[in-house]
């Protein structure tokens, strides 16, 4: 989605662009499919396959981690052929392994990557949870049974360092957090890292009418909607025991809010949350009509995302730009989207009696209407198409002009 929005905004500055993916599921023209699905299919069942063995035959972590051993050379594609830049975004389940990109690296043409999560600068992992070894060399993964020095980390680790020798290609990330963790990385000691943010379409996500956006879920009208959102809702790193703990707080401190405030829930598996939170719940289930989700959001009078492992969420970034003030955890890019006090509230991390108190200072205490202004401020001066294009077609003027230099 990140993706696809900056190739929106590139699009519509002067820069002509091409989206090459591995699922098609659009009929517009500037989005190109890789081969057959079956192969695509091939690609993401080995590497499962191959990640299931390593892990003992056990399904944990069994989609945190990413090899990266098979995927589609696209070097002869006529999309490939025809572009001045290469610019990749998130390769991994199948569509591009480590080979695939040593051969786009060494074909000459310049390559930027964006980083949606830290998986090019680990070996195997996209969040390091508190894990250092990649500052050094990825080995006795915490995500892999054993303590072998010489594990799937470390094998996959080495192919990354044969990948990049003698490469030089301009990585970016879409927060200043992930790239102060990129820049840690033994990796890309040798490579250029720089921050910036994803875009988003302010046409789509904009402010609307609030009753409106409620009738059309089925909310009620009448009460106050605390938003979560996540494609996963049992996903431990989105936190949701947190905002558990956190709802019971709220409605312990103001008891007021049992008659005034609900709970709604965008994702799967919200079933399984639902009956453990003190304010009455409704499923959103899995949506994936834009316009829907943009009912989701101005539905909300906040949005919450207790993370306590994230880059640069879309989620905050849709909420805000539907005039939404958010509260979330003080880790990650989060804090670099959430202005404390100005249009959200940053909590301390982990703590679910702070994310209450954040939750409360939005619903019953805050200017309102003033933190709804300054999340339109936000989003405008810092995730427009045309700022986050500008900056994007720097780099890769800056990457021709090096390659001419060669």
């Amino acid at each position: 989605m990140a993706a696809n929005r900056l190739m929106e905004a590139l699009n519509n500055n002067g820069v002509k662009c091409k989206m090459l993916v591995r699922d098609k599921e659009t009929d517009s023209l500037t989005v190109c499919a890789l081969s057959s699905p079956w192969r695509q299919q091939w690609h993401f069942l080995w590497e499962r396959l191959l990640i299931w063995l390593h892990l003992r035959l056990k399904r944990q972590h069994l989609f945190e981690v990413d090899i990266a051993n098979s995927g589609t050379d696209i070097t002869c594609l006529p999309e490939f052929q025809e572009a001045d830049v290469i610019h990749l975004h998130w390769i991994n389940q199948g569509m591009l392994s480590l080979k695939n990109i040593r051969k786009i690296l060494k074909s000459g043409k310049p390559v930027v990557w964006t980083m949606h999560d830290l998986w090019p600068a680990t070996a195997i992992c996209h969040y390091a949870r508190g894990c250092e070894q990649f500052h050094q060399a990825c080995c006795r993964c915490p995500l892999l049974p054993g303590n072998n020095p010489h594990d799937m980390a470390y094998r996959v680790w080495q192919k990354k360092l044969n990948m990049l020798s003698g490469q030089r290609l301009t990585f970016v990330a879409c927060s200043e957090w992930l790239a102060g963790e990129a820049r840690k990385s033994a990796l890309l000691k040798e490579q250029t890292i720089c921050s910036i943010p994803n875009t988003i379409d302010t046409r789509l996500f904009c402010p609307q009418d609030k009753a409106a956006a409620k009738s059309a879920l089925k909310l009620p009208t009448d009460r106050r909607i605390i938003l979560f959102v996540s494609q996963r809702v049992t996903d431990p790193r989105k936190g949701i025991d947190y905002l558990v703990d956190a709802i019971r707080h709220l409605t312990d401190q103001h008891p007021e809010l049992y008659q005034q405030a609900v709970i709604a829930i965008l994702g799967g598996h919200a079933e399984e949350v639902g009956p453990l939170l003190t304010l009455p719940v409704y499923s959103l289930g899995y949506i994936s009509q834009p316009q829907r989700i943009v009912n989701a959001y101005n539905a909300a009078d906040v949005f919450v995302l207790p993370s306590l492992e994230d880059n640069l969420p879309n989620t905050l970034m849709e909420a805000m730009a539907c005039g939404v003030p958010c509260v979330g955890f003080k880790v990650g890019g989060i804090p670099e989207m959430i202005d404390h006090g100005v249009n959200g509230y940053v909590a301390n991390f982990r703590d679910a009696t702070d994310l209450a108190r954040g939750i409360a200072h939005v619903l019953t205490s805050a200017d309102y209407a003033s933190l709804s202004r300054q999340c339109l401020h936000k989003v405008a001066r810092c995730w427009s198409q045309q700022s986050v294009a500008a900056r994007y077609t720097e780099i890769y003027r800056g990457e021709r002009n090096d390659e001419l230099m060669d």
